[in-house]
């Protein structure tokens, strides 16, 4: 009886397992075709085990133990979490089209879309906030899956801008555009000119 009960486990597991790779792997694919970049998705996808950081942080401190539950609410925050780095990564490639350096992009970057970023995940860990604190008919099975998704998409989202820029800053090899060098202006007095630089 037992025995049965832990290969089902084992055998959830491991098709959750796939079920996470198979969506990062149509994330990525996704990106890259919106990107139009092979480097840019995978900087993204650096805050998928942000991520994880913060739902170990989130079942230890609730004492939730690792079930399939908790493994769906996985597969879910592999999808979500990348949204606060699109978001990001999208307005740095955009201002870097207008010719901004790179340094200068992801600073003016994060300052544009911090208050985007930020209601974003506000909103989601409000809305699950009564599934995470057991409100309502069964939501003892319900909770593990509201812990996980809070827990990875807010330490995903504090982690990111702070680790992202700093992903990008050192994998981008696309070279700062050179400002365009201004003519320098003629001196007072010199053979053929006047001093406003016409010639005499």
């Amino acid at each position: 009886m037992l025995s049965g009960q832990e290969e089902e486990r084992q055998r959830s597991f491991a098709s959750l397992a796939l079920a996470l790779g198979l969506s990062l792997f149509l994330v990525y694919l996704v990106m890259a075709a919106q990107f139009e970049s092979l480097l840019h998705p995978f900087v993204i996808l650096f805050t998928v085990p942000l991520g994880a950081i913060g739902v170990a942080a989130a079942l230890l401190l609730a004492r939730q133990p690792i079930n399939v539950v908790v493994l769906i609410g996985i597969v879910m925050l592999g999808g979500i979490v990348v949204n606060n780095a699109i978001v990001l990564i999208d307005a740095v490639k955009q201002l870097r089209e207008e010719g901004l350096g790179k340094r200068g992009a992801l600073l003016l970057a994060g300052q544009r879309r911090l208050r985007p970023i930020l209601m974003t995940t506000g909103t989601t860990v409000l809305g699950l906030l009564p599934m995470a604190l057991g409100l309502g008919e069964g939501a003892e099975l319900r909770a593990p899956l509201a812990i996980t998704v809070i827990g990875g998409l807010s330490a995903a989202t504090l982690l990111t801008l702070v680790v992202i820029p700093v992903v990008y800053l050192l994998l981008d090899r696309k070279p700062d555009p050179v400002p365009a060098a201004e003519p320098a202006p003629a001196r007072a007095g010199a053979p053929g000119l006047t001093p406003e630089g016409e010639p005499a």
